[in-house]
Parts: C-alpha cells; sequence; structure tokens
C-alpha cells in the first residue's frame, strides 16, 4: 500500500475569487453612496459698538429718586416718578441696548423699589434689572 503524502500547501483560489466578488461589490456600491452633509451654523459679525453705560435708578430712603448715567457723568440727578419713565423710554429710543438698573437705598423699603420697577414696566421700558452690592 502507498502512503499518502500530507499537503503541506493551502489552496488560495477560493479566497481569491471571494475577494475579487467583494471588490467588485465595494466597486459599485461606492458610488451609489451619497455623502452626508452637515450644516454648520454661521456666526454674524461681531458687535462693533462699545456696551454701553447702564442708567441707574436711585431709590433713597425718603422714598425720592435719582437718575445717574453713567455714560455722561458720575452725578446724580433728582427726577419726579411722573417723568422717569418718559426719560428712560427716551435714552432707550436713542440706544435700544442701553440697561436700567434700580438701585435701592439699604434702608429703603423693597416695596418701594418694585413700585418702581412695576411702573417701568407698565410704561414697557425694555432692559431692567436690580443694581445689588456684592457681599464682603
Amino acid at each position: 500500500m502507498r502512503q499518502r503524502r500530507l499537503m503541506n500547501q493551502i489552496n488560495v483560489v477560493p479566497y481569491i475569487d471571494v475577494m475579487l466578488v467583494l471588490l467588485v461589490i465595494f466597486m459599485v456600491t461606492a458610488p451609489m453612496i451619497q455623502t452626508g452633509n452637515i450644516d454648520l451654523p454661521s456666526v454674524g459679525k461681531a458687535n462693533t459698538q462699545p456696551p454701553v453705560a447702564p442708567l441707574e435708578v436711585i431709590v433713597r430712603a425718603d422714598g425720592s429718586l435719582a437718575l445717574r448715567d453713567r455714560s455722561r457723568s458720575d452725578q446724580e440727578q433728582a427726577i419726579r416718578r411722573s417723568d422717569l419713565a418718559a426719560r428712560l423710554k427716551e435714552a432707550q429710543a436713542r440706544n435700544p441696548q442701553q440697561a436700567v438698573l434700580i438701585a435701592g437705598d439699604r434702608s429703603v423699603r423693597y416695596e418701594a423699589v418694585l413700585n418702581v420697577m412695576d411702573e417701568l414696566q407698565k410704561q414697557q421700558v425694555a432692559r431692567i434689572g436690580l443694581l445689588v452690592k456684592p457681599g464682603q
């Protein structure tokens, strides 16, 4: 009887056939795949105007009001409650980005500050905030 010799070679022909079939499939399907488009957000031009100093409405302990415009000077001007909204709307008409800050004296009642804020909101004054002193 004849002994069979072990075969020490790998038949790679079937592997090459499979690889060629896969290559053809990829070559046919690659042009059909649509690439994804990403809509990136755009940024407008930066604001070239410097920020505007806010108007300060000061509520004193006796209930009187004063107006300070830091963009012009640091001096306070006494103002009547009836003229306050008109002056603020006039200033905001010139510069819509100008904020209004309400500063209350330490000893003034909180209700007086809220009354001023409420009156300004009723008169549709925009950008109203409260000025606070940072704690030490």
